[in-house]
């Protein structure tokens, strides 16, 4: 094996594509910030038990697991940041009303997924923390929709549901079980759907076979509402939703929905949305409320937020072009010293040649030289 080899989809990001990311992230973060949103930088490793209680087990198989020297006990590689703003917010600020969190780092996982096909996303998102009510989800998805069309992406499509619809249909809760209808839902495949719920009573299994096919624009929600038992957690999801259609109704974007689509069943509580672009095998951005992620750390609070990984969403976009620097030539006469500061000061990238490097100088990606005329140091065309 050569030394040079990386591990299966773990993989460089080489300098064009690093800048894009940076770019994006620096913009994203100050987008985060005028909305009030806290930066935080939680460690890369932590005990086990922090990173996946309470998330579902499809976190658990994600996560790396290495023996902490010092103690003995299992530590965790942490496959997604979601759950350390959760323990953040209820272990380390204790705020009693609506904390607002936000972070952007690398997460390694065990099985490459996502745009970027990596096991190494680099993760992106927002969290709010403390508030109960669908106002939260919609502050939220505003977020994730503006953090969205500032990065360049276009013709949006948002996708919702809310497993709230679901759970009010449950009625075995054996894990197994839940396991395969979920799957089966999530395939709309109903004569299995029908097949798995043949002890339900008829209404039950009509509904949840109806969910296969109740995907659309919101007029699907009236056709629920007809379609779907009359309980009061079903009618409020359903007007939570509708709530939502109306308002995001200002923004650019297509909204949709699909009563069958349960990604991350496990840990949400309530509304999940997905966002979708033309040309885009997958999702840019998840999201959805938790309501019950923080009881793991010894405070359940109301939670609502979004994710997304950088990597995929600069793949899902049209490659800048990398900034172009202006060439200076090497010397350290003081005149030139201070025209290449004052360039760098104002924005620009300048490169300083070096001796010796002549026949390589293509190589720096140069468009401009700075140039003595007459005893004035200007940028010139190159």
């Amino acid at each position: 094996m050569r030394n040079w080899l990386l591990p299966e989809y773990i993989e460089d990001v080489l300098p064009a594509e690093a800048a894009q990311i940076e770019h994006l992230r620096r913009s994203l973060l100050d987008l985060f910030e005028v909305h009030g949103y806290q930066f935080v930088i939680p460690p890369m490793m932590e005990y086990l038990e922090s990173l996946i209680t309470g998330v579902g087990h499809d976190l658990d198989l994600a996560t790396f697991k290495v023996v902490d020297q010092l103690t003995g006990r299992l530590m965790g590689v942490r496959a997604d940041i979601t759950p350390q703003a959760a323990r953040i917010d209820a272990h380390m600020l204790n705020n009693q009303g609506v904390t607002r969190l936000c972070y952007a780092g690398s997460v390694l996982r065990t099985n490459p997924d996502g745009l970027a096909q990596t096991r190494q996303p680099m993760q992106l998102g927002a969290e709010l923390f403390g508030h109960a009510g669908v106002e939260g989800d919609i502050e939220i998805q505003r977020l994730m929709i503006k953090t969205l069309q500032a990065s360049g992406v276009k013709a949006l499509q948002i996708d919702f549901n809310h497993v709230g619809i679901f759970d009010a249909l449950m009625k075995n809760t054996d894990p197994v079980f839940e396991k395969q209808l979920y799957q089966a839902l999530q395939s709309k495949d109903q004569t299995e759907v029908k097949a798995l719920t043949k002890d339900f009573d008829a209404v039950a299994r009509d509904a949840l076979c109806a969910l296969t096919e109740l995907n659309g624009d919101v007029a699907i929600l009236a056709e629920a509402a007809k379609r779907l038992p009359k309980s009061p957690a079903i009618t409020k999801a359903l007007a939570e939703l509708l709530q939502v259609s109306n308002q995001l109704k200002d923004l650019d974007v297509g909204v949709s929905f699909d009563l069958a689509e349960l990604r991350g069943y496990h840990y949400h509580s309530g509304m999940v949305f997905a966002a979708y672009a033309q040309g885009c095998p997958g999702p840019l951005a998840l999201g959805g409320r938790y309501d019950e992620v923080g009881q793991a750390f010894g405070r359940a609070r109301p939670a609502a937020g979004f994710s997304l990984d950088l990597r995929g969403l600069v793949k899902a976009l049209p490659r800048s072009n990398v900034k172009q620097c202006i060439l200076a030539p090497y010397g350290n006469d003081d005149s030139l010293i201070k025209k290449i500061d004052e360039l760098r000061k104002s924005g620009e990238k300048v490169v300083q040649e070096l001796p010796g490097h002549e026949a390589y100088v293509d190589e720096l990606n140069f468009n401009r030289k700075l140039k003595n005329l007459d005893g004035v140091w200007q940028v010139i065309a190159a």
